[in-house]
């Protein structure tokens, strides 16, 4: 394998550890996966994220470590939750369909799911969800999750909510940033 091959091989495996620490996992494997769930392919799945198709194709292969977009960041996330609640059978396709299009349509600052406005605490109107997504993607542009995990080791002896805090809403799965925003209102 010739030197500059070599680098781009290196530099791509750097950039899917980058992203497994951001994302949870490589976001190719992430892309496939929404495809294979949500049955979509690498066109549409662009358009849903708001992204052109040859940046999410140098997502998937590594070639770009990072998505810089907020918007977009929230509109990965809530395609997980749709992605994840149709693997679990609580959301049939044409659910999916619906929620993409809203997923898509949305300009990142909002991207709740069917009923959460009327069953969630809100926080000044704004619905537990749409705070708790808002602070998610605050954390997860400025550190991976294993550098949220790193600080929050670091602050807990002397700051342990706040550790809790960093764990729980930069590190952490929404659903349980949902749930400690919800117990956590008076």
């Amino acid at each position: 394998m010739e030197g500059s091959a070599r680098e781009a091989v290196r530099r791509a495996e750097e950039a899917r550890e980058l992203q497994r620490g951001w994302y949870g996992e490589p976001l190719g494997d992430l892309f496939r996966r929404f495809m294979a769930e949500l049955g979509l392919n690498q066109v549409r799945l662009a358009g849903v994220l708001g992204l052109s198709a040859p940046m999410l194709s140098q997502l998937m292969s590594g070639q770009r470590a990072k998505i810089g977009n907020p918007a977009v960041v929230q509109r990965l996330q809530a395609l997980q939750e749709l992605a994840g609640e149709v693997a679990a059978g609580r959301a049939d396709a044409v659910d999916a369909a619906g929620r993409m299009a809203e997923i898509r349509e949305s300009t990142g600052s909002s991207l709740l799911g069917p009923g959460t406005h009327s069953t969630s605490v809100e926080f000044g109107g704004v619905p537990a969800r749409q705070v708790v997504h808002g602070i998610q993607t605050v954390l997860r542009s400025v550190a991976s999750a294993g550098e949220i995990e790193r600080a929050a080791l670091t602050l807990a002896p002397a700051h342990p909510q706040l550790a809790e805090f960093l764990r729980v809403y930069g590190a952490g799965r929404t659903g349980d940033a949902v749930a400690h925003y919800e117990a956590h209102q008076d």
